[in-house]
């Protein structure tokens, strides 16, 4: 069954009318073009479809970033590369949140390109306007051996977050998947949904990536061309067929993440894909179901609360930590959070009834809170390994009032942290190297303290307002 937006949106309407940009640097219309007929544009319409290219001009459209070459001819947008310049974009007019696009390319094995989704723009040294945010990739290399067209990149910030940096099995199934279905040398449709917190890609009507991630929730779309040297100046990217199903957001200045308009309404849910791969909601988003105090027999009764959608810890509401109602000894677990300035918080796994601790994945606003120079190293900080051992200090910055994604893989005595898509640390639990550890931090006295064969997760009353959401799990088969 094909999934659309507007089975998403049922009957949300329209909200306003494309702002118009002034075209940038770089673009040019060649005579020689032809324009989509009139029963074409209204069969679109018709269909919910909005047109952003019209086979003619460029008119309306903005560039972005570098000084690439942007022509049309045949009804098409080509894209030339142009050597010793930023990566350049071309941008159509208005702003988006929740949407599906579609087009048409056809790019040289020689060029990387892309299309920018929910992006925003920073002045940097190149260039006053250069974007970045969300791009799902195009990428035909066949000499590489890399078929990553309609993975999702973010651009000038994380870097890869669909297949993940770092994880080397989804990278390899990713690429095995897109030599299946990439036509390079010829034409290839690109669809992307963006409902929510979750955007979704398709490569010649096949599924590519499902990506749940909200640290943008609205920006313009952009066709880029990527920078090159010398030798690949004059590769071309082609585009056609552009357009788009959704409601442009009312005023274009509605870039930033605490500001946009888009709906949550896929928070607390999982996808078709997550659902094959094995996940579980470990909270429904709706109720204290599957959760009681870690020293009680069922939810504390003050200190916490629910609220659309979102399981908050209240300040000072001395409540007390949260734990499952199960336990769980192989598995992959991810959770949404977010802090309010100065907050200390932790995500506990391998946690016992007795002790009611185990393991924990540090929550930490690092640039005001006091613990962040305690203990050894930095092991107290974001995305550490409370006490024991330190994230990377090349990690993503934890910063407050935005929602981050903690990921803990445990799998035998093998333990992983990621903190927004980049791994920062990782241990073995049974290693006499963590044994030290242990003995040097505030822990020593529990005996074989994180070597359990299972336990709890749990969730830190620390006091200061946090607040968690999409909190799920899948549990993996047994390592070392």
């Amino acid at each position: 069954m094909k999934f659309t937006l507007l089975d998403a949106l049922g009957q949300r309407a329209i909200r306003a009318a494309l702002i118009f940009a002034v075209m940038g640097p770089g673009v040019l219309v060649s005579a020689h073009t032809s324009m989509p007929t009139a029963s074409a544009n209204a069969a679109a319409a018709q269909s919910g479809w909005t047109t952003l290219f019209n086979g003619k001009d460029l008119d309306g459209w903005k560039q972005r970033g570098g000084k690439a070459k942007y022509t049309v001819e045949n009804g098409e947008i080509i894209g030339t590369a142009v050597a010793n310049t930023p990566n350049s974009f071309l941008c159509p007019p208005g702003t988006y949140g929740d949407f599906e696009l579609e087009l048409e390319f056809k790019c040289d094995p020689r060029l990387n390109s892309g299309v920018q989704v929910r992006s925003l723009a920073k002045a940097t040294k190149h260039s006053p306007d250069q974007p970045y945010g969300y791009q799902v990739e195009i990428d035909m290399d066949a000499p590489r051996g890399r078929w990553w067209s309609a993975g999702i990149y973010d651009e000038g910030r994380r870097g890869w977050l669909y297949p993940l940096k770092g994880n080397k099995e989804q990278a390899a199934a990713f690429t095995k998947e897109g030599g299946e279905v990439s036509k390079p040398g010829e034409w290839n449709t690109l669809r992307i949904v963006a409902i929510g917190d979750s955007i979704t890609t398709f490569l010649n009507g096949a599924p590519r990536a499902t990506l749940k991630d909200d640290v943008t929730k609205a920006g313009f779309i952009g066709l880029q061309v990527h920078s090159v040297s010398e030798k690949n100046a004059g590769t071309t990217v082609r585009f056609r067929n552009v357009r788009i199903k959704g409601c442009p957001l009312p005023e274009p200045s509605c870039v930033e993440p605490s500001a946009c308009c888009a709906s949550d309404a896929t928070s607390n849910t999982l996808t078709a894909s997550e659902v094959a791969e094995g996940w579980q909601l470990l909270w429904n988003g709706k109720d204290a179901s599957g959760w009681r105090g870690s020293k009680r027999k069922d939810f504390p009764p003050k200190g916490w609360s629910i609220e659309n959608g979102t399981l908050n810890v209240l300040a000072k509401g001395k409540g007390g930590d949260i734990v499952t109602e199960k336990t769980y000894a192989n598995f992959e677990l991810s959770v949404d959070f977010k802090m309010t300035p100065a907050a200390n918080s932790g995500i506990k796994y391998f946690v016992q009834p007795k002790l009611a601790n185990g393991p924990e994945f540090q929550i930490l606003d690092d640039a005001k809170h006091h613990d962040a120079k305690k203990g050894r190293d930095g092991n107290r900080t974001i995305g550490s390994l409370y006490d024991l051992i330190p994230a990377r200090k090349d990690k993503p910055v934890g910063t407050v009032n935005t929602w981050h994604t903690a990921r803990v893989v445990a799998r035998g005595s093998q333990v992983e942290h990621w903190l927004d898509g980049v791994k920062v640390l990782e241990y073995d639990r049974h290693s006499n190297a963590f044994r030290a550890r242990v003995k040097a931090s505030k822990f020593k006295g529990v005996t074989e303290y994180g070597e359990w064969e299972s336990g709890h997760i749990l969730l830190q009353d620390h006091d200061d307002a946090v607040a968690f959401r999409n909190i799920k799990i899948r549990e993996l088969k047994g390592g070392k």
